[in-house]
């Protein structure tokens, strides 16, 4: 399995832009939890905290694909930078207000330039695919591979953020994300060898790249296993403070990072067959059939034996998690035009995270009417919605053959 994932990296420069290309992405797992608990430390209430994480989350939404957009027009250096710019310059005025104890208005202005923050995770993979366009199998390994980063970046990063604001000021998660924002980017963005060059036809292209009806499908299936996600991050931590063991939610959670994280590190070793959109709708359907046990791992047990449940199920979930999201981006790569790549890899993450924002409020609603065991119901409703998405586009997922570049025969977020 090892030799696999060795391969990947023996092309020059390949190293170089996957390791700047974690610094920089750990800012998207650190930002917001840090902004949440530095106003939570600060003021004393949550609330405000996952308002203006909530707008953040939505300002992302809204100029994610436009900034992906513009570096297929103009090159990831040229866009990347002052993107970045705009968004730590933003952060760091955040910081200013929370220190200098500034009305809640301010807060909120400065979330929305935060939003400008690039599509690092898209960056990456698109240089993967000019590096191995023309080979599978190593594509799908580096599309495997990078999966695997995003779920490390997603245990460390919170984990780090609300370390450093407990322990030291409750500024210091959202500063180092800053930080590692502002010098990630420089370090990746000056890679120049691997950057892909601007497609001819990027420029001259004058439609989104959400016009593919096959794109649309992968981003509405994207927001129900982004509602997956948020649902169960909130009813988890919900459902330990209810068995006495909230700390023990934060390890339940692990689990599940954990289950995906080792799914996608085999699958990427493996050389899947067949048809890869069959492959994505199975994979969504595994993923929603497994919270049938994790709802009832949660009503039939309790205490100390309902956490171990509850994590046993999450784990098993877990496993449908990477090679799913491995498909997908395998899918987004053959669907969209090639000078819209960066631009549809990040459609797929906005849906991702407007998803995580949805459920976890719905989630939320839930757990306080209906308490925390009732709350697992609502992933369970967003997989089976994700299914009915997956399985009714199915036909929208299968794009003509090229002409020009080859079709990866490839299972690969």
């Amino acid at each position: 399995m090892l030799s696999s994932y060795r391969q990947i990296f023996a092309a020059p420069g390949s190293l170089a832009f996957s390791a700047t290309g974690f610094l920089s992405r750990l800012p998207i797992s650190m930002t917001g939890i840090g902004v949440v608990t530095m106003l939570s430390l600060l003021r004393g209430s949550y609330g405000v905290g996952g308002a203006v994480y909530a707008t953040m989350a939505l300002a992302a939404a809204a100029m994610g694909p436009q900034v992906s957009r513009l570096v297929d027009r103009y090159g990831q250096r040229r866009v990347a930078r002052p993107a970045t710019a705009l968004a730590v310059l933003a952060g760091a005025a955040m910081l200013v207000c929370a220190r200098a104890g500034a009305p809640d208005w301010t807060y909120f202005l400065c979330a929305v330039p935060m939003g400008a923050m690039p599509s690092t995770g898209a960056l990456v993979r698109a240089r993967w695919a000019l590096l191995y366009r023309d080979d599978p199998a190593k594509l799908h390994t580096a599309y495997a591979f990078e999966s695997v980063v995003d779920e490390i970046i997603f245990i460390v990063g919170p984990t780090l953020s609300i370390g450093l604001a407990t322990a030291l000021f409750p500024e210091a998660g959202v500063l180092l994300a800053a930080v590692f924002l502002a010098v990630g980017v420089a370090l990746f963005t000056a890679q120049r060898s691997t950057e892909p060059p601007v497609h001819p036809a990027a420029r001259r292209s004058g439609g989104s790249a959400i016009r593919s009806a096959g794109l649309r499908v992968l981003v509405l299936t994207f927001v129900a296993t982004g509602a997956i996600f948020g649902s169960v991050e909130v009813v988890t931590v919900a459902y330990g403070r209810a068995q006495g063991h909230t700390g023990a939610s934060s390890l339940v959670l692990a689990v599940y990072a954990l289950g995906s994280g080792l799914a996608g590190a085999v699958f990427g070793a493996l050389r899947p067959r067949g048809s890869a959109a069959r492959r994505f709708q199975v994979g969504v359907g595994v993923m929603a059939v497994t919270m049938v046990p994790l709802v009832a791992a949660a009503a039939l047990c309790s205490g100390v034996v309902g956490m171990l449940a509850v994590g046993g199920a999450l784990f098993v979930s877990g496993l449908t998690i990477a090679p799913t999201m491995i498909t997908t981006m395998g899918l987004v790569e053959r669907l969209v035009p090639a000078a819209q790549l960066t631009e549809g890899m990040t459609w797929t993450t906005t849906g991702l995270a407007l998803g995580v924002a949805g459920g976890s409020s719905l989630a939320g609603l839930v757990v306080d009417a209906a308490g925390a065991a009732a709350g697992y119901w609502v992933p369970l409703a967003a997989g089976l919605f994700g299914l009915l998405v997956a399985l009714a586009g199915g036909r929208r997922l299968r794009p003509a053959a090229r002409t020009a570049v080859p079709e990866p025969a490839v299972a690969a977020r």
